[in-house]
């Protein structure tokens, strides 16, 4: 099963170059608060700092990014003074648990840094009460906060700005789904609600380690959009904890703090967390729960109690989200896979056009943007259509239909990639029948996004076939065919008119 995670495709070494940076920069950060003698509890709260800062900052452009890393703080250091005032408060502390998790949920309606502002801000509360921190600690953890910050921003736009020689790759936004609600704001209620359930049933498992089942529904909600994925990750989440459970019996307990030992395995665990995060959530949460349980250790209170309370906490966590996505403004999995394939289907042709100019000897026309945005896309559809081909899904057809889908979609970015290359090449010239195979994706695009997908006509024969010095004509017949193999699984399969009708 590992073997998945560090065999998976990387391509251009995305993955592990986003690990090693995430590990660099939270080393020097907690090494720099060494330095500078803060204690144990300040070290850790400036490592989650900039972990958060390496891990959740998203934007599209380095800019982008810098202006959301300057933001954390704004955000996160009033939410750590509120909890750490409200620590001996517990009605008016879960009030404000549960108004920051709405509120973080929430955010994600304005996008990337939304996204990373309300993380930071609940993940501030949670430290809090994972450190029980108090009035009095507050101006060393700020510094703490600061410098970690400051030293996760040096790695990440000085010594290791890799995103600058990246195609800047436009966020989708999720789609609104229907109803008078949109999805962000139905996501908040349920989220709400779903952190409600788990704190009041997480506090009669304990009074002391409650908030581990209000933080795993919180990361349940986290970055998925229907009902369907939610339930997926929140399997995903009991899974990967109790695999790192198991691996907490193995090396925390024993290692019961010792300080190189558990600093090494801190460190693997943080370059687990990045790199798996892309490819398996379970793998990046058994990752989370090793760090965890060495941080117990480090703190001197982890005993194989803590352990079986983590993994209890985490299902009364994932139960509160399940539940609350199952009765509460539901968003259906079929709605959502089917907006994100019209969206990705869109960028096909979009591609398709852009590619078709340059190769007519536009200057101004460039491909290569809107094949990374595909990709994206059609990363969406991987997500929001696991369910339905999750191994424990018992609708067989349903899978059947999702897995022809996901292949021909894959197909069709193949041909797209290929084509947006010959493009870029300045010798390649331009052919009449370019012109007429980008018409037909054209129309076979409009086809397969109407309201009830109609037949897209089959590649006509032709005399004259392309041939291996036509590669641009003979991907374009590729795309053709593949948009053309998409019509039965879209028309057959419930999303293809569910956000229709």
């Amino acid at each position: 099963m590992l073997k998945r995670v560090f065999m998976a495709p990387d391509p251009g070494r995305v993955r592990l170059r986003f690990a090693g940076r995430g590990v660099l920069g939270i080393s020097l950060a907690v090494a720099l608060c060494g330095l500078v003698g803060h204690s144990l509890v300040a070290a850790i709260t400036g490592g989650l700092a900039a972990l958060l800062a390496l891990f959740t900052v998203t934007d599209p452009t380095v800019r982008g990014q810098a202006v959301t890393t300057a933001l954390l703080p704004v955000v996160g250091l009033p939410v750590l003074a509120v909890a750490a005032v409200l620590h001996d408060h517990p009605v008016a502390r879960d009030l404000v648990f549960l108004a920051v998790m709405g509120a973080g949920v929430y955010a994600r309606r304005w996008g990337p840094r939304g996204h990373a502002l309300g993380v930071f801000a609940f993940m501030m509360l949670f430290a809090a009460q994972f450190l029980h921190t108090v009035p009095g600690q507050l101006p060393e953890l700020y510094a703490a906060v600061l410098l970690s910050l400051g030293a996760s921003a040096t790695v990440r736009f000085g010594l290791w700005c890799y995103e600058r020689r990246l195609p800047v790759v436009p966020v989708p936004a999720p789609p609104k789904g229907r109803g008078p609600l949109r999805i962000t704001t139905r996501q908040a209620v349920q989220a709400t609600l779903g952190g409600a359930f788990a704190l009041g049933l997480g506090q009669l498992l304990s009074d002391q380690r409650w908030y581990w089942a209000v933080g795993a529904t919180w990361w349940v909600f986290v970055n998925t959009t229907s009902r369907g994925e939610t339930l997926v990750r929140g399997f995903r989440r009991v899974l990967g904890t109790v695999i790192g459970i198991v691996a907490g019996f193995a090396v925390a307990i024993p290692l019961d703090g010792a300080g190189a030992p558990t600093a090494v395995v801190v460190a693997v665990s943080v370059f687990g967390i990045f790199y798996a995060a892309a490819v398996s959530y379970s793998w990046m949460m058994f990752f989370v729960t090793v760090m965890a349980g060495m941080l117990y250790g480090a703190l001197g209170v982890l005993d194989a109690a803590l352990l079986w309370l983590r993994v209890a906490e985490t299902a009364v966590g994932s139960l509160g989200a399940v539940l609350a996505v199952l009765l509460v403004l539901p968003v259906t999995t079929h709605s959502i896979t089917d907006a994100w394939i019209q969206k990705a289907l869109r960028c096909v042709h979009a591609c398709t056009a852009e590619a078709a100019d340059r190769l007519a000897g536009s200057a101004l026309a460039d491909p290569g943007p809107r094949v990374a945005e595909l990709e994206v896309l059609l990363g969406r559809v991987r997500l929001s259509i696991a369910p339905l081909v999750h191994p424990l899904s018992p609708l067989r057809a349903r899978k059947a239909r999702a897995r022809q889908v996901l292949a021909l979609l894959d197909d069709c970015v193949t041909e797209v990639r290929g084509l947006a290359s010959i493009a870029a090449d300045p010798d390649a010239s331009h052919d009449a029948r370019l012109s007429a195979a980008c018409a037909r994706v054209e129309a076979a695009v409009e086809i397969l996004t109407a309201p009830r997908p109609g037949t897209v006509p089959a590649v006509p024969v032709q005399a004259h076939r392309p041939t291996a010095t036509e590669p641009a004509l003979a991907h374009l017949h590729g795309l053709e065919r593949a948009l053309a193999q998409l019509v039965s699984p879209l028309s057959h399969a419930p999303y293809a008119a569910s956000t229709h009708a």
